[in-house]
């Protein structure tokens, strides 16, 4: 029985520009430069706006799927050791969350728990969410930090540190020549 939150019916939103911001934080981690300067943000703020608002919601969008694809990797890799992502994934970037409260405040949490169960059961991220309204604004640092946190167990997982965004890179480059 087909979901209204099938990803079938989900827009894929701007994939590139959601991976290029997590591709940039991940760089900007393993360096060692966790704080964000003064240049850095203007320019993450100068990009945001040049989106307009309909490239906010393409890039929301974008973000969903990448962590739908991340949970879906995870779920083939766990799966061939006979472990469930769920039960891998969730609490693990839950416990880590926790530890975020300045990015990531304790009731955008469950939010963020039910965007990955929602992916991990085959459901699209965005069509979940849209079920309970619009995203808020102290949600958007959060699902940032999901996806970061998605990419970065990816990235351990295969002691890579650029698997994650080149799965994706793979993905997309592959669907372009379909």
């Amino acid at each position: 029985m087909s979901s209204p939150c099938d990803p079938e019916y989900a827009p894929a939103g701007d994939v590139g520009a959601a991976l290029m911001m997590i591709d940039s934080r991940l760089k900007a981690v393993y360096d060692h430069k966790t704080q964000t300067d003064a240049e850095q943000q203007a320019l993450t703020d100068q990009f945001a706006a040049s989106l307009g608002p309909g490239g906010i919601d393409d890039m929301l969008d974008g973000t969903c799927t990448l962590i739908y694809m991340f949970m879906q990797w995870l779920q083939m890799a766990y799966e061939d050791h006979g472990k469930d992502v769920i039960e891998c994934v969730v609490p693990n970037l839950v416990a880590s969350m926790r530890m975020m409260p300045r990015s990531v405040r304790p009731e955008a949490i469950p939010t963020m728990a039910g965007l990955l169960i929602a992916a991990g059961t085959g459901l699209s991220p965005s069509l979940w969410r849209k079920q309970y309204g619009y995203w808020t604004k102290d949600e958007l640092t959060p699902l940032e930090a999901t996806t970061f946190l998605l990419a970065e167990h990816i990235n351990r997982l295969t002691d890579d540190r650029d698997f994650a965004t080149r799965l994706i890179t793979e993905a997309l480059s592959s669907a372009d020549e379909d």
